[in-house]
């Protein structure tokens, strides 16, 4: 009888530690902050620099709306027609900035803050391909896979808010595109979303749109739980009228922003490093400066976004040390300022799954956590040096997400967790620690255990066919397309969308 009881009690505990913890052992919003791949003087030295930049040389092509409130609140003309931003105004605007802000989900126990040292992993990107799951080959993204993506990101726990991935080519008309971009989030997610304007006269309209999901007139403002996404400084050093244009309207309508600097190391800004993240520094600040005399305290996320070159070929290359160790810097320069921080990582130049695609993927992502970067884009799906999307990257990185958590959680060092009296125990006892309170306690506390990544011996994966990561993430995305059919608009909130709208699909 007691040998069954035994049996009994090891097959117990043998199914519970393969069915793993029943909680998230590290879900997103994990602290970082721990790699500073700068100095204290280094990080004064690049932001002088920048201010240097600000003052003297100032920013080009300034609107005239905007020239009109930078020179009200202190920005000098100079004679080249440039308008210099003054230390001082620099600053002031720094201070006036929001420091952390909600942003919203429209499911609210989905919503993130965003600041302080909260690392999150998103999406982001303008892909005009995809990597189709059924023949493996790129072809041109439609509106389709738009919302297939956004269908399927909804289900992983690991990407904190979704922007559009892929741009619906089969749509040419630029308002038609951003109001079927916008339904594609609304219709398929709960999750915070970012989405980009075309145009300033296209913001009002779309908001509108946002109106109907929330409620009634005026409903978004109250909650806005779609983030916009513009680039208002171009590289080197001046402003873009459009961009601009759109940011008074994002404002007016109390729409969070992203004010992303992307520059190009060796193209559009310096080649050295240093170099980079002073100019790159000055070009983000210009934005800032900007949303904060437009509307001081107006939800921003500083997205400093170092871009690299092959300067072999003038390509773009979203994978290396170079990429990683830039957009640590940014996220480490953002966070000292005490400014939300975005940057961008994860953005492989590989085109199939594959060592590259690894290495790339998990060299760029974790510096960009460990660096405290808060919001990371482009972390998710994003192949082929952002000219592609893929259903089975979006899994994959999900899982990768996952291990960076649990890195960020660091160890839990306590009298309980050094375990003496376990130690002790184990060794004067049975000789191990397997089945001892402390361990099974750890497990369902301390680890993470992959649903993708294989753990099977040579044997028993030939057995199972000798799967890779590639096709073990093509089933799942496929199970997931075929059965996850989300019905976020109610059929009255739908109907009422597209009684005012083009709606495509």
């Amino acid at each position: 009888m007691a040998v069954t009881n035994r049996r009994s009690g090891r097959r117990e505990r043998m199914a519970k530690r393969a069915a793993g913890p029943a909680a998230n052992p590290a879900p997103p919003g994990q602290p970082g902050g721990r790699y500073k791949p700068l100095t204290d003087a280094e990080m004064r030295d690049i932001y002088d620099t920048a201010l240097r930049l600000l003052e003297h040389l100032g920013m080009g092509e300034v609107p005239g709306r905007l020239a009109d409130v930078l020179i009200s609140a202190g920005a000098v003309p100079l004679d080249n027609e440039r308008i210099s931003l003054p230390p001082a105004l620099v600053k002031e605007m720094i201070a006036k900035a929001a420091k952390t802000f909600t942003f919203h989900a429209r499911d609210p126990a989905r919503s993130i803050q965003v600041g302080g040292d909260a690392v999150h992993f998103g999406t982001g990107g303008a892909a005009v391909q995809v990597l189709d799951l059924e023949t493996h080959v790129y072809r041109a993204s439609t509106l389709r896979d738009l919302h297939d993506f956004a269908r399927l990101q909804d289900t992983l726990a690991n990407v904190s808010w979704f922007t559009r991935c892929c741009i619906a080519t089969d749509v040419p008309d630029p308002y038609d595109l951003d109001v079927n971009t916008a339904y594609a989030l609304l219709r398929n997610t709960t999750k915070p979303v970012a989405t980009a304007f075309t145009l300033a006269e296209h913001v009002g309209p779309i908001v509108e749109m946002f109106d109907i999901a929330a409620g009634g007139k005026g409903a978004f403002a109250a909650r806005p739980f779609v983030k916009a996404h513009i680039s208002p400084v171009i590289s080197p050093m001046r402003y873009g009228e459009d961009a601009v244009d759109v940011t008074f309207e994002c404002l007016k309508h109390n729409i969070p922003v992203s004010c992303i600097t992307a520059a190009q190391a060796g193209a559009t800004a310096p080649a050295t490093l240093a170099g980079f993240l002073a100019q790159s520094l000055a070009e983000t600040l210009a934005s800032l400066v900007m949303v904060n005399v437009i509307k001081p305290g107006h939800p921003m996320v500083f997205s400093n976004w170092p871009l690299v070159i092959d300067l072999r070929t003038g390509a773009f290359a979203g994978g290396g040390g170079e990429i990683a160790v830039l957009n640590a810097a940014s996220a480490q320069l953002s966070n000292w300022l005490g400014l939300p921080s975005g940057v961008a990582a994860s953005m492989t130049d590989a085109k199939a799954v594959d060592a590259q695609y690894g290495i790339e993927k998990g060299i760029t992502s974790l510096a960009a956590a460990l660096a405290g970067g808060n919001l990371i884009y482009e972390s998710s799906g994003m192949m082929a040096s952002l000219l592609g999307a893929s259903f089975e990257a979006f899994i994959l990185d999900d899982e990768m997400h996952s291990a960076t958590y649990r890195a960020l959680r660091g160890i839990e060092v306590s009298e309980q967790n050094l375990g003496y009296d376990a130690i002790c125990e184990a060794v004067l006892g049975e000789g191990h620690f397997l089945g001892g309170a402390q361990t099974m306690a750890a497990m369902e506390r301390d680890y993470f255990y992959p649903a993708l990544a294989d753990r099977d011996d040579p044997k028993s994966w030939q057995d199972k066919g000798a799967p890779d990561a590639w096709e073990r993430a093509r089933e799942k995305a496929q199970k997931v397309l075929a059965t996850h059919h989300p019905a976020y608009l109610s059929d009255p909130v739908d109907a009422e969308i597209r009684k005012n709208f083009k709606i495509l699909l």
